[in-house]
């Protein structure tokens, strides 16, 4: 028998060589074994590619799972919190899932590939997860993470570029659609998806073909000075966009060893997400007592007064900071379009209702030395960054 190779080291995805050519700074991590950029050039740079022109973003890493079989609807039904019944073929959805306390597992998308077959993406694995609460469902599910390559192409030049690019249709997307290209011979799919609350798409293709499609894709944007991101960039517009991320607003529910540090879709602001009109589903019962009882915690999302970011910061009833603190910064920018000091955050119940102050306890370092400033926060209810663009369709050609 031949013995199976096992590659060693980090894995390099099939864009890893097209990123190390413009790469200017090297500063990279690892994004679930695969060597992925902090920053290509300049984190500033990057992110006004993405809100002024065009970002691309290598996704490749993220987790895929492909569904199939005769109960997949119901298995995904069952084990997403959202009614399913709703997402037909071609139409994607974000959704979450939860253990039997209805605590959140993690979010992501469901892509509804065709009739009996769906594709689960999310940043964190959980394949041992999801292959048990498939018992007594007659479902296969595949890892098809390192199978499908895919580049995230987000900004308002993006519909311009991929129409230049060939994709003829692609202006009839409404958001969450997804439409299937030729591409050298080869499918690629195409979704109205993204992570930065811009207009956007995501292309996933075969590993083959990925070096021809982003070759092809930078070819077409050569004259809208669309630029190569890394993660800085992207989390800078992830929480302008007020968009979550495992590990930094929630824990994952399977990942937690203390009671009380998990969160449930009502406390993370998701309560939209949860249909209890739908037979049954993860969490279920859990959830449905919360919403008689009330939950725990809230998620806010602050707009902060000054310009010291507050990363990890403990949030306050009142600026002299007497009793205990209510809660804390989970993600935290200083957001150039918005020219605005922002953060989102978990507070204790009943602290933190919409147009409330609260006072945010911000540490930061000058040349060695830290200092304090205690800083009135506005509790918001919308999105920090929502333009019109992100939903227009069709979108407004450049």
């Amino acid at each position: 028998m031949k013995p199976i190779e096992v590659p060693q080291g980090p894995l390099k995805t099939p864009f890893y060589e097209r990123m190390k050519a413009l790469d200017t700074v090297n500063t990279w991590h690892q994004w679930k074994g695969y060597t992925t950029p902090d920053e290509l050039y300049c984190g500033e740079t990057e992110y006004f590619a993405i809100r002024n022109t065009t970002g691309v973003f290598d996704i490749t890493p993220m987790t895929k799972y492909r569904i199939t079989g005769p109960d997949a609807f119901d298995y995904v039904n069952r084990l997403m919190t959202r009614d399913m019944a709703k997402v037909g073929p071609g139409r994607v959805a974000y959704t979450v899932w939860c253990d039997d306390q209805g605590q959140v597992v993690d979010d992501g998308t469901i892509f509804h590939l065709k009739e009996g077959e769906y594709r689960l993406c999310s940043q964190e694995r959980h394949m041992a997860w999801l292959t048990s609460c498939a018992i007594g469902f007659d479902v296969e599910i595949v890892d098809e993470t390192h199978d499908v390559a895919a580049l995230a192409v987000q900004g308002p030049t993006t519909w311009s570029i991929l129409n230049n690019m060939g994709l003829k249709g692609l202006e009839e997307l409404k958001m969450f659609d997804l439409r299937h290209f030729d591409f050298e011979g080869t499918e690629m799919m195409v979704s109205r998806t993204g992570f930065t609350g811009d207009l956007g798409y995501e292309l996933w293709i075969d590993p083959a073909k990925a070096e021809a499609l982003w070759d092809a894709l930078f070819e077409a944007g050569k004259d809208y000075a669309m630029r190569a991101i890394g993660v800085h960039a992207l989390e800078q517009a992830r929480v302008e966009a007020g968009l979550l991320a495992a590990y930094e607003d929630f824990l994952p529910a399977n990942a937690t060893v203390r009671t009380g540090h998990t969160r449930s879709p009502l406390e993370l602001g998701l309560g939209w997400l949860v249909d209890f009109k739908k037979p049954n589903f993860n969490g279920r019962r859990a959830l449905a007592e919360e919403k008689r009882n009330g939950s725990r915690w809230r998620l806010v999302k602050l707009d902060i007064e000054g310009n010291k970011v507050a990363h990890s910061s403990y949030i306050w009833d009142n600026k002299k900071m007497r009793g205990s603190n209510i809660g804390f910064t989970t993600s935290a920018t200083w957001s150039p379009i918005c020219k605005q000091n922002i953060a989102i955050g978990t507070v204790r119940t009943p602290h933190g209702e919409v147009g409330s102050n609260v006072w945010v306890e911000i540490y930061y370092q000058r040349e060695q030395h830290w200092y304090r400033e205690v800083a009135r926060a506005t509790v918001v209810d919308k999105p920090f960054w929502t333009p019109p663009r992100r939903s227009a369709t069709p979108p407004e050609p450049f």
